[in-house]
């Protein structure tokens, strides 16, 4: 009993867990409606009914907030994934349709946490830091998984990229993915982020054209092109 009590939070840290997620909120409020140059700690202070200063006892500076808010956007995103391949049939082209398919809704549902992932949100900021690289990194494996169940024999590598996928792993503890899995499956998030990334900028609707059937040819060309 002692012990539980010890690890139980107490009053206080509830609170300050309430107040962290009230001033995310509001952040994500003003990314949707003005992307990250809109983010401000003292109109979040006011929205969330304290002050400048007393927010700054929460989160650092603006960095530290947009850091947090890229840490949470990248498990929901891995969730998001996750829980599609575990939903889909036990059929390997079905679980990775059905991946893609969560990918782009994600995408089309929280656009302004999309951009947030795949772009250096402000002048400075390191996008690239270790913890946000580690953040990363259950989505991916979630794709590396769908294509690992897709592929049944060898699959070319393109030259001079073995070797920088397997060092990659290798950092990432990634085991038992060949560095010619980890390659199409890079390729297979490349194509899916850059039609994605068109469809939320309004590309596709300003040329009229529904970008559906194209998720739907890609997926079907990856597959074809997997041994």
């Amino acid at each position: 009993m002692a012990a539980e009590s010890r690890t139980k939070p107490g009053p206080r840290d509830r609170f300050r867990a309430q107040v962290r997620q009230e001033v995310k909120a509001a952040a994500l409020r003003q990314l949707a409606e003005g992307g990250p140059e809109a983010l401000s700690l003292n109109a979040i202070a006011k929205q969330v009914g304290m002050t400048g200063p007393a927010l700054y006892r929460y989160f650092t500076n603006r960095d530290s907030l947009l850091t947090e808010l890229v840490i949470d956007a990248y498990g929901d995103l891995a969730n998001t994934l996750a829980r599609a391949s575990d939903n889909a049939a036990t059929d390997a082209a079905v679980r990775l349709t059905a991946v893609t398919q969560a990918y782009r809704a994600w995408a089309l549902a929280e656009p302004h946490r999309y951009r947030l992932l795949f772009r250096a949100p402000l002048s400075g900021y390191d996008a690239q830091s270790t913890s946000l690289v580690e953040a990363s990194q259950p989505a991916m494996t979630v794709v590396l998984d769908v294509v690992s169940a897709l592929a049944q024999g060898d699959t070319a590598v393109p030259e001079g990229a073995a070797a920088q996928f397997q060092e990659w792993m290798k950092r990432h503890g990634i085991e038992d993915v060949t560095a010619a899995i980890a390659s199409r499956a890079t390729i297979l998030w490349a194509r899916f982020h850059g039609l994605v990334s068109l469809e939320i900028e309004g590309n596709f609707s300003s040329m009229g054209i529904d970008p559906a059937p194209l998720y739907e040819a890609e997926v079907q060309d990856f597959v074809r092109q997997i041994p």
